[in-house]
C-alpha cells in the first residue's frame, strides 16, 4: 500500500506532538511537514502536495476553515479542534473527520481508517475490495477483513480479535472497537464479547455458538440479542 503523505497545521506544540506521535504509529501514513500557522502551509503548498492535512481551527492570522475554503483542490482533511461548534461547517466542506481534543489514539485510528477507506473508494469497489480496518500489532499495522472476524474478546486494555484461522491482539477497549464496527454486522452479547451476526450457527438463552466456540450472553444483553437474532 502506498503511504499517504501528511501535513500538520497546529499552533499548539503539545497538540502537534500528539498528532505527530499518532501518525508515527500508523505505517500507511508519512509525515511530511508541520506548521504553526496556515499561511506558511499555504505558501509551501505551492511547491508541495500532500494527501492528508490534520488541521486545527483556531490558528493565528488565518483560521483553519478559512484556509480550507481558500484551497481550489483540497486534499483529505481531518480537523483537530477543541471546539465542537465548527463540526457542521467542517462536514459541509467535505472533511473526512472531526477530532475533538483531547482525542485518544483509537479515535485517531478510526479517523485514518475512514480516510484510508474513503480514498479511491470507487476504484476499490470496482476491484471488489472487501471492508477492512488496520490494527496496531507489535508496532506494525495489520489489515483485518471484517468478514473474517468471528468474535472479539476483551482483555481489559487489549482485545483479542478471533479470525477464521488465527487471532490478533491489539490495544483497544472493546467499547471503542464496537463503535468502529458496523452495527448491522456485529452485536455485543456480553461485556467481554462482540460477535459477528452472520457467523452465529446456533444459540440458546445463555450462549451463542460460532466457529465451534460457545460465547456467553450477558444477562443485561439477553433481550437485545434474542430480539436481534429472531429479527434476522
Amino acid at each position: 500500500m502506498r503511504k499517504l503523505s501528511c501535513m500538520i497545521i497546529e499552533d499548539e506544540p503539545i497538540a502537534a506532538d500528539i498528532v505527530r506521535s499518532y501518525i508515527e504509529q500508523v505505517t500507511f501514513l508519512s509525515l511530511e511537514a508541520v506548521y504553526s500557522n496556515a499561511l506558511s502551509a499555504l505558501e509551501d503548498m505551492k511547491e508541495r502536495s500532500v494527501d492528508v492535512i490534520f488541521l486545527d481551527i483556531h490558528l493565528p492570522r488565518l483560521k483553519g476553515l478559512d484556509f480550507l475554503k481558500s484551497l481550489a483542490a483540497p486534499p483529505k482533511i481531518i480537523i483537530t479542534s477543541a471546539y465542537e461548534q465548527y463540526a457542521l461547517e467542517g462536514f459541509e466542506l467535505e472533511i473526512t473527520d472531526y477530532l475533538l481534543k483531547p482525542f485518544s489514539f483509537p479515535r485517531f485510528l478510526k479517523a485514518v481508517n475512514r480516510l484510508n477507506g474513503s480514498r479511491d473508494r470507487r476504484q476499490e469497489l470496482m476491484a471488489g475490495e472487501r471492508e477492512h480496518l488496520f490494527f496496531n500489532v507489535n508496532k506494525k499495522m495489520v489489515k483485518v477483513y471484517l468478514d473474517e472476524i468471528l468474535y472479539i474478546e476483551s482483555l481489559k486494555e487489549y482485545v483479542k480479535i478471533h479470525l477464521r484461522e488465527k487471532y490478533i491482539v491489539t490495544k483497544f477497549q472493546i467499547g471503542e472497537l464496537e463503535k468502529l464496527l458496523d452495527g448491522a454486522s456485529f452485536i455485543r452479547v456480553h461485556r467481554s464479547f462482540v460477535v459477528a451476526k452472520s457467523k452465529i450457527s446456533s444459540f440458546s438463552a445463555h450462549a451463542v455458538e460460532l466457529g465451534g466456540k460457545l460465547i456467553p450472553i450477558g444477562r443485561s444483553f439477553q433481550d437485545e440479542v434474542k430480539q436481534e437474532i429472531n429479527r434476522r
